[in-house]
């Protein structure tokens, strides 16, 4: 019978085009221009195939259907022809949603975003609250920030189902992080709720934002309960390690030495943290005047294993110690290697980014270092591989690379199924490819953004790097003025210039403007005493 039907709508169709064709040459128009009528077997078929023909909604029923059984690829394909018809025009906004649905249960979230912004836009209230909630499902998913705010500004949390509000709290926190607002981080963050899969990173959040809010007191409070309720977790659990990392740094930053130092050293060697924890502990060494101890650390820090990181100001602090032990010998061999490092690194950086305008070389040069990180084979590099390695480390762009990795295996999937071969198929591909080429586009202008701060950083360096050379030939001097007139060695530095003094000269000693921790606490100085035998 279904033959039957295709049949005679086929016929029906061949006899209007024929008509139509005969009607264009002119050479069955009768002498009053009008096209003479069908034969009577022709009408009758051409009835019969209009009847047989389904309408609208029993395609839409058969698209329902078809997902019912959960049979996506075909209700995605049937779809996708549906939606080119000019009958259909009515439903478009439906049948868009739909789509939308169909990709995100085949897990092509990217694919899907696309339907739903298109549904978002139409103003169809029947489908805009579903279609803002699956788009935020979908962005959460693919982690795109830009996304996440389209739906979020389009939406009122109360107008989420319950199920999906967790997801809701927890970005907008994020996005009122970002933007300075920690009043409302707060409060969003704190109403993530106890079961839900966002709620240790909606607690650490939580702790990061008093920290922004300088109310590191309460940060430890939150901290130390989330240690708490880890103390089964493994050792080098993550969630554990960052809490830990997360107490030490709040600690420092409530000028706690002692207790920054109790959880640095907490942090386990086999973890990725603890070259960060081994930095960032010398710090605090140096504020509780552990010159020792921090020495000690720069020893590990500046051997030969770890001379792919980027730690220009690690150089420079451990130059300050000398300085403050009157070390000069050491003093100055630090402050050559800091020159003889990172001049290159800032001379290379400085032409790229004057020279290079196209945006995908950068994305280019990165990807090619995260190669490297991960196989460890033999490359030649524009960019530094240390600057490289650092930028990849960097917030933005290791979010912009997640959403990469999850483009390309869309597209890999895509590209290996029968499904990518069909015409969504082909359509899916064609958001993807472009998609793929915007995010490169984006990560390049992020990369040339992080080499021009870097390169404005390495030049602060220098300039303080500079005045610390300063500070040495002149302790030398007085050393040997002493020396000369049969005196004491000892001295204490700055006990005659206040901290104006520097301030006033445009320094601030020692500023460390080079930090990147993750929760960015802010820059330190130490004005410390100086005792030299």
């Amino acid at each position: 019978m279904r033959k039957q039907k295709l049949a005679l709508l086929g016929l029906a169709m061949i006899f209007c085009q024929q008509g139509y064709s005969q009607a264009k040459k002119g050479s069955v128009l009768n002498r009053g221009g009008v096209a003479p009528a069908l034969t009577p077997a022709a009408t009758r078929a051409a009835t019969l195939a209009m009847k047989a023909a389904p309408g609208p909604k029993q395609r839409l029923s058969e698209v329902a259907s078809l997902m019912g059984n959960g049979n996506y690829e075909k209700a995605a394909q049937l779809l996708y022809v549906l939606m080119r018809r000019q009958e259909m025009a009515p439903f478009a906004t439906r049948m868009r949603y739909l789509l939308g649905v169909a990709m995100t249960e085949m897990k092509y979230y990217q694919v899907a975003a696309f339907q739903f912004v298109h549904v978002i836009k139409s103003n169809d209230s029947q489908y805009l609250k579903p279609a803002l909630e699956r788009l935020s499902v979908a962005a959460d998913y693919l982690g795109d920030e830009t996304l996440l705010n389209y739906a979020l500004s389009k939406i009122q949390v109360a107008d989420f189902p319950a199920a999906y509000q967790d997801i809701l709290f927890f970005r907008l926190g994020e996005i009122k992080l970002k933007n300075g607002e920690f009043d409302e981080a707060l409060k969003s963050f704190a109403k993530v709720g106890a079961q839900s899969k966002y709620r240790d990173q909606a607690r650490f959040k939580l702790g990061l934002t008093l920290l922004e809010a300088q109310r590191p007191l309460d940060a430890i409070k939150v901290y130390l309960s989330m240690l708490e309720q880890k103390s089964n977790a493994k050792v080098t659990d993550v969630n554990r390690v960052s809490t830990i990392l997360a107490l030490a740094r709040s600690y420092y930053q409530a000028k706690k030495w002692d207790e920054s130092i109790e959880f640095y050293r907490k942090v386990p060697r086999d973890t990725e943290m603890w070259h960060d924890a081994m930095f960032e502990v010398s710090w605090a060494y140096l504020q509780s005047a552990k010159f020792r101890s921090s020495l000690s650390n720069f020893q590990t820090l500046h051997s030969t294993y770890y001379e792919e990181f980027y730690l220009p100001e690690s150089l420079l602090l451990r130059g300050i110690i000398y300085l403050y032990i009157c070390k000069y010998d050491e003093m100055e061999k630090v402050l050559d290697l800091f020159e003889k490092s990172y001049g290159k690194v800032r001379s290379t950086i400085a032409e790229l980014i004057n020279d290079t305008k196209d945006p995908i070389f950068f994305f280019e040069e990165l990807e090619r270092a995260a190669q490297y990180r991960k196989n460890h084979g033999k490359i030649n590099f524009k960019i530094p591989f240390n600057a490289a390695k650092h930028i990849l480390d960097e917030g933005d762009v290791h979010r912009s690379m997640e959403y990469l990795r999850l483009l390309m295996i869309e597209k890999n999937r895509l590209e290996k199924s029968t499904f990518g071969k069909t015409a969504i198929g082909q359509y899916s591909l064609k958001i993807i490819y472009n998609r793929l080429k915007n995010s490169k586009q984006t990560i390049g202008e992020l990369i040339k953004d992080h080499l021009i701060i870097m390169n404005a950083e390495l030049g602060d360096l220098a300039e303080q790097g500079s005045f610390a050379r300063y500070e040495m030939i002149n302790g030398r001097k007085e050393q040997l003025k002493k020396k000369i007139a049969g005196r004491s060695a000892t001295q204490q530095i700055d006990e005659d210039r206040q901290r104006s003094f520097y301030i006033q000269n445009g320094y601030e000693y020692w500023p460390f403007k080079g930090e990147y921790w993750l929760d960015e606490l802010g820059s330190y100085q130490y004005l410390g005493k100086q005792s030299c035998e």
